[in-house]
């Protein structure tokens, strides 16, 4: 069966009111974060294959998105990039629909065209857009996330779930074409995303992960499991204590560190103002990094 670009696996699943969650790998995903959370939830709900597109080639350029080379006993393998779209069943509520849409360098329209059909011929009721991205934000405070939903009852569970609101303006995704088309059809939409240091960059994030988690169980009812919790606060206590150590060597950049504080409460309590960072700032953030990777 094909829908659009998409080459949809056999049998056809029949869902029940599903709900669709999407990333953006290698855009949206500081740290893993988003491609971490996702994967947790292909194992929670014990996924299956649903659709792939027939010729990536014809969207992904390559030389950007590079093949994978597998060896077998027989032969290699060459795996290219695609998208991939799994289902998964919940014995107490819809069924989700998981998708990881990495960015297409041409024909935007016919890939984008594709994922709406797929969720239209699904019956789709909610799609929510998952991210993560390094920002200039304080390690003193919790991890930022700002979100939005299409209605009222929407962002009345975003804010529960602790997302501030988010009213940025400017260079974006061209997947956020899937969100306005879907809603025309009726169907609730939503984006999260968190914001983690930009100056503190492990190749794992666990924070981040854990902060989308707990904003999925929020909404979903879905618990973080223990061992991501402690993972997280391990992380966070790692850095924090490095970050600290910093700071007693050179005292003065606390006043710095206040200027990402006030920035961050800005956000977080919807004052409209813009706050610039110094170039005193920048400085110390550059070091900090390079203390964290060091340790």
């Amino acid at each position: 069966m094909r829908i659009g670009a998409l080459e949809i696996t056999e049998p056809v699943p029949d869902l029940f009111e599903p709900h669709a969650l999407a990333i953006i790998p290698a855009w949206m995903d500081a740290g893993l974060s988003a491609s971490m959370t996702m994967s947790l939830l292909d194992q929670t709900f014990k996924t299956q294959d649903l659709a792939r597109l027939s010729r990536p080639g014809e969207f992904f350029d390559f030389t950007r998105f590079r093949p994978t080379l597998s060896r077998g006993t027989d032969r290699n393998n060459v795996i290219l990039p695609n998208v991939t779209i799994t289902h998964g069943a919940r014995p107490d509520g819809s069924d989700f629909i998981l998708l990881r849409l990495p960015e297409p360098n041409s024909m935007a329209e016919v890939y984008i065209d594709s994922i709406v059909d797929l969720l239209k011929t699904f019956k789709v009721k909610r799609y929510g857009l998952l991210g993560a991205v390094y920002d200039m934000v304080p390690y003193t405070r919790p991890l930022l996330a700002t979100g939005s939903g299409s209605s009222e009852g929407l962002n009345n569970l975003l804010s529960d779930a602790g997302v501030a609101s988010n009213d940025y303006e400017g260079p974006t995704t061209v997947l956020y074409m899937i969100g306005q088309q879907i809603l025309q059809m009726g169907v609730e939409t939503f984006n999260v995303i968190v914001h983690l240091p930009g100056y503190q960059t492990p190749e794992n994030d666990y924070r981040g992960e854990n902060k989308l988690l707990e904003i999925i169980d929020s909404i979903y009812g879905l618990p973080v499991p223990p061992e991501l919790v402690d993972k997280a606060k391990e992380q966070t206590d790692q850095f924090n204590a490095t970050a600290e150590q910093f700071l007693l060597q050179q005292p003065q950049l606390r006043v710095l560190l206040k200027q990402l504080e006030d920035n961050y409460d800005a956000r977080v309590t919807d004052k409209k103002e813009d706050i610039h960072l110094s170039p005193e700032v920048e400085k110390f953030l550059k070091e900090l990094n390079t203390r964290f990777d060091q340790g």
